[in-house]
């Protein structure tokens, strides 16, 4: 395993470095309302269970249309399907904004719009997941997904660094307004990147059927690899999920303000950043398995040590290490599932991956609603991290085969770049 510093070879491919630069734009401006999302409901009411609503608002959509968003990323133009997806999330964007202006906002708007962006995303992840292996050779795929980590992450720790500051000095709608303006930069990119093609296998051009949904759930049960890192994904996720309490933690546990909410917002994603970078440097990742599995461990860890925390500088260190642990199982997760899946089937792996890796944090947030409203905020948080740690072991004694998989075991699918 060598490390020396150079040029990520995935951002030699103009397609990928396209959409790489405007997923960076576009996601600062996501993780921008996202945080200060939570910071609006808090200061509309005072009741933990109201910040869990986010959660609910936006599984609902996830469960009901991500299985048909995949069977779309695999029989119509990826492209084309991002291109329509991203521009629903800036309309929604904007609405927010306007109730926001002119003083009519409610919680009703909150969670509706935040369903309706739910409901674009449900199509939006697995079209942009799926594209990934079509801008990218097999072999620069791990280290495509690395830099898309960072360029969620570093959106992440800009999002809500400036959340803090855009609250604190022109107010809440502008962060809903500038949100709608950052979704131009993945629709940019895929304007600039021209056509892309992609694998449409013989009948599958036949357009989205129960029987394709059928076919992706079918191979996923069959790839114990797959599906034992989707459960992991899940009840990780679900347990340790509190990101939703962060308004609670910094004004009642930590009695900060705005701005220093926006750096506990982005702690994680500083810490993502630094452990993508690092794997961004590594030519060969082996022993994938165990180190997906380590890192999830630590996630649970950091979890507890965060909600332990009763100073500022104590959460940020645990926020940080929460991010850093996160960031290296999304990259080894990543790489496994769409190296091992032919590339006719990825949307439709992907989106039931987005049933499992996004409902998981959802319905954690309820969770953790439900559990501060009734025993506080820390016992909330600590008690999903130790939910966690149970979790990774049960499911690493189950499907022993993620503790063997090494990273160089045979692809199923090559992937294309132009």
């Amino acid at each position: 395993m060598s490390f020396s510093f150079h040029i990520p070879p995935a951002l030699r491919y103009p397609r990928f470095r396209y959409l790489w630069f405007g997923l960076m734009f576009s996601i600062a401006g996501t993780q921008m309302q996202t945080w200060a999302l939570f910071w609006h409901i808090r200061t509309l009411t005072d009741q933990p269970i109201a910040l869990g609503g986010v959660g609910l608002a936006r599984i609902l959509p996830i469960v009901i249309f991500s299985l048909i968003g995949g069977a779309m990323a695999d029989v119509v133009n990826r492209r084309k399907l991002l291109f329509i997806s991203q521009s629903v999330m800036a309309f929604s964007a904007l609405a927010l904004a306007y109730f926001t202006f002119t003083g009519s906002v409610t919680l009703w708007h909150l969670y509706i719009l935040t369903a309706v962006q739910a409901t674009a995303v449900a199509f939006d992840t697995p079209a942009r997941q799926a594209l990934v292996p079509n801008l990218v050779p097999a072999k620069d795929l791990s280290n495509a997904f690395s830099l898309t980590s960072i360029a969620f992450q570093t959106g992440a720790i800009l999002g809500p660094a400036l959340s803090g500051l855009v609250i604190a000095y022109l107010g809440q709608a502008y962060t809903y307004f500038f949100n709608a303006v950052s979704y131009l930069g993945v629709i940019l990119a895929l304007i600039a990147m021209g056509a892309v093609p992609q694998q449409i296998v013989g009948d599958r051009r036949r357009g989205v059927s129960l029987g394709a949904i059928q076919e992706g759930l079918r191979f996923i049960v069959a790839h114990p690899i797959i599906l034992s890192t989707m459960l992991i994904d899940f009840f990780a996720t679900f347990f340790s999920s509190a990101n939703t309490l962060m308004p609670i933690v910094a004004r009642d546990i930590l009695n900060v303000g705005a701005v220093e909410y926006g750096w506990l917002s982005a702690a994680q994603s500083i810490g993502a950043v630094i452990a993508a970078l690092v794997v961004s440097q590594v030519d060969q990742l082996r022993r994938q398995g165990p180190i997906f599995l380590w890192a999830v461990v630590s996630f649970g860890l950091a979890t507890v040590a965060f909600g332990f925390a009763r100073s500022f500088p104590l959460a940020m260190i645990a926020l940080a290490w929460i991010g850093a642990s996160d960031s290296v199982s999304t990259i080894i997760r990543n790489t496994i599932r769409q190296l091992q899946t032919p590339d006719h089937i990825r949307g439709r792996m992907t989106s039931v991956n987005q049933i499992f890796f996004m409902g998981g944090p959802q319905l954690g947030e309820i969770e953790a609603g439900l559990v501060a409203q009734l025993f506080g905020a820390p016992a909330a948080i600590i008690s999903g991290g130790v939910g966690c740690l149970l979790a990774v072991g049960w499911i690493s004694r189950r499907w022993p085969q993620l503790r063997n998989y090494n990273g160089d075991e045979p692809v199923l699918a090559g992937a294309t770049a132009d």
